[in-house]
């Protein structure tokens, strides 16, 4: 994008700090149905199942709803703006909400499925604002601004997970089923977040960067960004795999917590590890894009699988301790925003503008797809060998991008 401050009468810097504000906004609304769902959905598939073993398919469902979407919301952003595939994502993510509480009311575990599933497909739409934020944005602030909207998903999705106990205390005073009382709050909030995009994300940020490169604006003053296919593919790699790390862990986090603390305590023991899992995701990651921007992303994205790497190892040796698995999942967190952000950085500047909405939702199916299954087999791998087993396994995608950072960096040695 050009770096100048005004293009055919538009003061670039103005609309995307605009752009950049709207989104933020966005992700702490958004953030609170995705938080809720983290927590809930296992608990919940376990509850209406009667199986253990299949309280994994919550996670599953939620990122088989986001990997199915996430290639048709890219197209509708190519065709028709970020503001429509966003605004799309948010009514599928209210209709999900529904859904799940109706799955609750009737005990019906497939339907419960279906509701997280389309809870997903809102989380494609979130998901997508990242980049969104990068449509505008100039090459030596990409990854922050990329970051600030990450970022700004920290207060709703701490706040979800904190909003179990009183949610479960309005829910039961108006007689909502058991463990839906909280997705009331994510009701409101999605649809607050409808509201904002509609109203206020404007100019649509995708639809005016495709203005200005078919215009090839007299004014511009960086060169157009070469296609990097090799590149881009280490990208969808790094976010992929460190996803599935961090997915495969988490959705079976909750089920363990309520083999190691007492009955009465697992609905806070869970609100509070994930609420701080939420925010090692987000809290740091203006920082993560600080150091993208400004050292590389491919060393932040290894710095992400070191930080994932010490999540498992404490897991693995501590994970009958609750202080043990809090530090895991937080490190954990923590791992997947550097990987994530750094990622998805080198993905947009590895692609030329025409291509970035196909190859972003293609690295956002495989991110998702790849959890989806990775959380089904968790489910397994737990019940087979344990949570600190599980976190043995979960090894192999870690190493798997550690390799490849190691080939890219070769071959552009």
């Amino acid at each position: 994008m050009p770096d100048t401050a005004a293009v055919a009468g538009i003061d670039l810097v103005s609309a995307q700090r605009r752009t950049v504000r709207v989104l933020a906004a966005g992700q702490v609304l958004t953030g609170v149905a995705f938080g809720s769902t983290l927590s809930l959905g296992a608990l919940l598939a376990a509850d209406l199942s009667g199986q253990e073993a299949l309280s994994g398919f919550a996670t599953a469902s939620v990122t088989l709803g986001a990997a199915l979407t996430a290639i048709p919301l890219a197209r509708l952003a190519a065709r028709r703006g970020r503001r429509f595939a966003l605004t799309t994502g948010n009514a599928a993510a209210l209709i999900g909400i529904a859904v799940v509480i109706a799955a609750a009311a009737v005990r019906a575990f497939p339907l419960l499925l279906v509701g997280i599933a389309l809870i997903g497909a809102g989380n494609a739409g979130t998901l997508q604002a990242r980049f969104a934020a990068t449509d505008l944005a100039t090459t030596d602030r990409r990854g922050r601004d990329l970051a600030t909207v990450v970022w700004a998903t920290t207060v709703g999705g701490v706040v979800g997970p904190l909003l179990l106990a009183p949610g479960e205390l309005v829910g039961a005073g108006i007689g909502m089923p058991r463990l839906t009382g909280a997705f009331l709050f994510s009701f409101v909030a999605q649809a607050f977040a409808y509201a904002l995009y509609v109203l206020v994300l404007r100019p649509d940020p995708l639809l005016l960067a495709q203005r200005l490169d078919r215009e090839k604006a007299p004014t511009a003053t960086t060169a157009p960004e070469d296609d990097r296919p090799g590149v881009a593919r280490f990208a969808m790699l790094a976010v992929a795999a460190s996803h599935v790390t961090m997915a495969a862990v988490m959705a079976m986090t909750p089920v363990h917590l309520s083999h190691i603390v007492a009955p009465d305590a697992v609905t806070l023991a869970v609100g509070v590890t994930i609420a701080l899992h939420v925010f090692g995701m987000y809290g740091l990651s203006p920082l993560f894009g600080v150091l993208a921007d400004r050292f590389g992303r491919i060393g932040v994205i290894v710095l992400g699988q070191v930080l994932l790497a010490a999540a498992l190892a404490v897991a693995a040796i501590v994970p009958d301790s609750q202080p043990g698995v809090l530090v895991a999942l937080v490190l954990l967190g923590l791992g997947w925003s550097a990987a994530t952000v750094a990622g998805s950085a080198l993905l947009t500047e590895a692609t030329p503008l025409t291509l970035r909405p196909r190859r972003q939702g293609r690295s956002d199916t495989l991110m998702t797809a790849s959890a989806a299954v990775g959380s089904v087999l968790a489910g397994v791998i737990l019940g087979a060998v344990g949570y600190g087993g599980l976190a043995l396994w979960a090894f192999l995608p870690v190493a798997a991008v550690c390799i490849g950072a190691a080939v890219v960096r070769a071959r552009r040695g």
